[in-house]
């Protein structure tokens, strides 16, 4: 089974929206684009190069695919793994790209089929509404986060009402010289019950 590894900028209040660029995603009237620019520093340089040399393969909604597609092909040198890993793209609207090693999904079922058969693991970057959707059906097995101390109060965000109540342990952790922690999750299971979480509280208050 492959693991789904979601890849993400966020800011302190979850904003996940066009962090790279001031064009890169607009939608609901968005004016924040490329708020990752000022807190930029060599290690999360570093830490974005680490995640983009990873042996995997990717997995996109349309609108980030569109834009990946856009640049990527042509700067191989830069990112060498994006072109040779294969490309998963869930979308109803698209069904055919000429970048190299394009797979296009149309459903979840899709998805779950792609996540049990063999293979790399698989990244998803940015991707929003993709991303809920996996997160609403417990199909994240990590979350690699670069946290900006940064709010925004408007934008699309990682997580949604619909996401699914599940824990994580901290795996990776560092803090740049700018602010910005840099937090890898690996998912340990479901969300202990109330009860359950009354019982571990009640034996640390007695220890």
């Amino acid at each position: 089974m492959r693991k789904i590894i979601v890849t993400t900028n966020i800011t302190l209040d979850g904003v996940m929206q066009a962090p790279m660029g001031s064009e890169e995603d607009t939608s609901g009237d968005f004016k924040y684009g490329g708020w990752t620019a000022a807190n930029a520093d060599a290690i999360s340089g570093k830490a974005v190069q680490k995640e983009m040399n990873q042996t995997a393969d990717y997995l996109f909604g349309r609108k980030t695919f569109e834009i990946f597609a856009s640049f990527w092909p042509e700067h191989a040198n830069m990112w060498p793994g994006i072109n040779d890993g294969t490309k998963y793209i869930l979308s109803n609207t698209i069904k055919k790209s000429d970048w190299k090693n394009t797979v296009f999904l149309g459903s979840l079922e899709d998805i779950k089929q792609l996540k049990i058969s063999e293979g790399s693991d698989i990244q998803v970057w940015g991707s929003s509404e993709l991303t809920h959707l996996l997160l609403e059906n417990g199909l994240v097995d990590e979350l690699h986060l670069r946290i900006f101390p940064v709010i925004l109060g408007k934008g699309k965000k990682l997580f949604n009402n619909g996401t699914v109540p599940t824990a994580f342990t901290l795996t990776e952790n560092v803090v740049t010289t700018k602010g910005v922690i840099i937090a890898h999750y690996k998912r340990v299971g479901e969300m202990l019950s109330s009860e359950a979480a009354h019982i571990l509280i009640d034996k640390y208050l007695k220890s």
